[in-house]
């Protein structure tokens, strides 16, 4: 089936839902009707027929209390006695109202209804009203028609009562019949309510699992394929169209990630190789600063060490000119041997490793200053520091950084003796450490280039020097997990801030602290 032919999701489901509402809308349409015919039958019976019976019973009882008082005042001429003939008027004429009413669309029963009420009349008007005037008007002497005629007369009015009953109770059971097979009809109803919803819920479920859940499920499984790393294996489509749809969005994306891993292998396999590179260059490296380290100084020591005979002992004796190539050569031969040294210390930052242990400031700053004794004497410098913090950290690298920034405080002096200060402050996870002088400063526009190894913004005749000291000291700070500026906000002399990680105990204890 083609894409285009084939339902999407949203379509099933308003199909379901739409099929599931015309059911229960049909439901409650035959429902109702079976319900409605049964409380038809049942008002038939309960609310019509069974208050017939009643007042045909009520109709009968005042008639024969009609009968009965009019004998009994006949017999006496008592007018005490004929009060039951009065009640039963008055009662029989209430009764034939609810039985007309009652009986409005029962022919049959209103047929028998009006017999009784014509035979009940001609009763009362050629024998009851005649006797009571009779009556009153000579008790002692005898009525024109005796009891027995009056018994003949009211023989007719008893047939049609006992008519009207037959033909109410033949209408109750027909009443109750019908009253039965509504009830079985709404009974039959709901149990085929019942299963024909049973059938529906069961058809749309499967219907549903077929045509969404079970796509859905394959399509899951297929996407966690994919998801555990086999990137080859391609997404089955199938199911509504959204799902098929995302089956090709998800080989897309498959298809995309196969093409970034191939980069990604070709990436991985040049890195190897660079590392490799790299890996020989560094060994490399080592071989020369080991050379450095033993095969030049030795050369280099001979070089210096002649040179300075040739000073002493021929210093004065040759022309001017000698001299000052003997001073120059000199000069060069120490000004190489600090540079090496200074280039061999580069390089073994970070690459002889040392334990880091947990050193106050404090006391790293008091090793750089005695370190720095002879020029801090010299120069009048001092030096204060605030209260340190203690850190983690490799302590020669630690000394040298202090030294370096201190020994740049006492060398780009100005007029005044020199002042150092050293401050710390909390910055969240970092300490940040600040080394101030009241120096000769250093021009904003070269914060960076400071940093930059043989980097030297002044004449070495004038301030001596290699150009390795910051660049040493920022490749320090970095391998503690810090960073190392230049304060470019002060206005006069230098201020060199560097930032170290906060010892993961002091983090714990402030959070302790904190809550």
């Amino acid at each position: 089936m083609a894409d285009a032919d084939r339902w999407p999701l949203r379509r099933i489901i308003n199909v379901s839902v739409a099929a599931l509402a015309l059911f229960l809308l049909a439901a409650v349409v035959v429902g109702g009707m079976a319900l409605n015919n049964l409380s038809d039958a049942r008002e038939t019976v309960v609310g019509r027929i069974d208050p017939a019976l009643q007042q045909a019973l009520r109709l009968e009882s005042a008639l024969v209390d009609q009968e009965t008082g009019l004998r009994g005042y006949v017999l006496g001429a008592d007018e005490d006695v004929l009060n039951p003939y009065t009640a039963g008027v008055r009662q029989q004429n209430d009764a034939i109202r609810q039985l007309e009413r009652l009986l409005s669309d029962m022919p049959a029963a209103e047929s028998d209804l009006a017999r009784v009420v014509e035979r009940a009349e001609a009763w009362r008007t050629r024998y009851a009203q005649p006797t009571i005037a009779d009556i009153a008007t000579s008790p002692t002497a005898q009525p024109n028609m005796t009891v027995a005629q009056g018994t003949v007369l009211f023989d007719p009015v008893r047939d049609e009562l006992e008519a009207l009953d037959d033909e109410l109770n033949a209408a109750r059971e027909d009443a109750t019949t019908a009253l039965q097979s509504a009830a079985d009809s709404a009974n039959l109803a709901l149990i085929g309510i019942a299963i024909a919803f049973a059938l529906v819920i069961t058809t749309l479920a499967v219907g549903l699992r077929r045509a969404a859940i079970r796509p859905v499920s394959r399509l899951a499984e297929e996407v966690r394929q994919v998801a555990r790393g086999d990137f080859d294996h391609r997404v089955q489509q199938s199911g509504p169209r959204e799902l098929r749809e995302l089956g090709a969005d998800v080989n897309v994306m498959r298809e995309r990630i196969l093409s970034d891993l191939s980069a990604a292998k070709v990436a991985h396999a040049e890195l190897d190789s660079r590392t490799t590179d790299l890996e020989r260059s560094n060994a490399e490296l080592e071989q020369f600063a080991y050379i450095a380290s033993h095969d030049l100084q030795e050369p280099l020591r001979k070089v210096a060490s002649f040179c300075q005979l040739l000073e002493r002992r021929y210093k004065g004796k040759l022309d001017e000119r000698a001299d000052q190539y003997i001073a120059f050569a000199v000069d060069g031969a120490k000004r190489m041997q600090i540079l090496i040294n200074d280039l061999l210390a580069f390089s073994r930052v970070g690459r002889v490793v040392r334990e880091s242990v947990e050193v106050s400031c404090a006391a790293v700053l008091e090793q750089a200053t005695a370190n720095l004794a002879d020029a801090i004497e010299r120069t009048e410098a001092s030096v204060e520091a605030e209260e340190l913090p203690t850190v983690s950290a490799e302590v020669p690298l630690l000394t040298a950084v202090f030294q370096n920034l201190i020994g740049n405080a006492l060398k780009f002096r100005g007029d005044d003796p020199p002042k150092v200060r050293i401050t710390a402050r909390r910055d969240g996870g970092f300490w940040e450490i600040a080394v101030a002088d009241n120096g000769i400063g250093i021009d904003p526009e070269y914060a960076e280039r400071i940093f930059v190894i043989f980097q030297r913004l002044h004449n070495k005749a004038d301030y001596p020097g290699t150009g390795i000291g910051l660049a040493m000291c920022r490749k320090i700070i970095e391998y503690h997990g810090g960073t190392i500026w230049l304060d470019t906000s002060v206005e006069s002399g230098s201020r060199f801030c560097f930032t170290l990680p906060v010892i993961d105990a002091t983090i714990d204890r402030d959070k302790d602290s904190d809550g």
